[in-house]
């Protein structure tokens, strides 16, 4: 794995122990098992955003805090110019890069997100985190699964749902897929 998620494992692992609590507890209170979140505090797996997400809510940190190591520090406003927000490649078929990864307390975290296209064979995966989520499509289309729903978004089509509901997305017709995502 990449050593920004060898990183980004050290980091959760910090905070549990802080926290005081053992792997057993905090997959407990994270509702997931605790094998998995061994292999992510371990380094050597992927570990989802939403869940990174989840983790900086429980612990009432910032989600930069636990991407990059350091806190934002901006409060007035945060400009981030095109194709410098700081880049989470977790999966290899979605690059997240955020987009107000600077501003302190955010309210929303921005992502520009983009799904690359997988086999229609690829079993699609899920994922689900507190809160709500807007998706605007800049480029390409995109299929959204959300509860067993699918929906195709076109360039210009926008979404907002419930994000503590299992949802995926798929990039369609073989290309890239690139969205603005708002997790509220």
């Amino acid at each position: 794995m990449s050593e920004q998620i060898r990183q980004i494992a050290e980091r959760l692992k910090e905070l549990r122990n802080i926290a005081g609590l053992s792997p057993e507890d905090l997959a407990a209170q994270l509702k997931i098992p605790v094998d998995t979140y061994k292999e992510y505090e371990s380094g050597e797996v992927d570990i989802p955003v939403s869940f990174l997400y989840k983790v900086a809510s429980m612990f009432n940190v910032e989600l930069t805090a636990l991407l990059t190591g350091e806190g934002p520090k901006l409060h007035t406003y945060s400009l981030v110019r095109a194709g410098k927000g700081v880049s989470i490649e977790r999966r290899k078929e979605y690059k997240y890069q955020s987009l107000a990864y600077n501003f302190a307390n955010k309210k929303a975290e921005p992502f520009l997100v983009t799904v690359e296209p997988e086999d229609e064979s690829t079993e699609v995966r899920y994922n689900s985190h507190t809160g709500q989520e807007f998706n605007y499509v800049l480029e390409g289309r995109m299929k959204v699964i959300i509860d067993g729903h699918e929906v195709v978004l076109n360039e210009g089509d926008s979404l907002y749902f419930d994000s503590g509901i299992n949802h995926a997305m798929r990039a369609l017709d073989n290309k890239p897929a690139k969205f603005l995502a708002i997790i509220i």
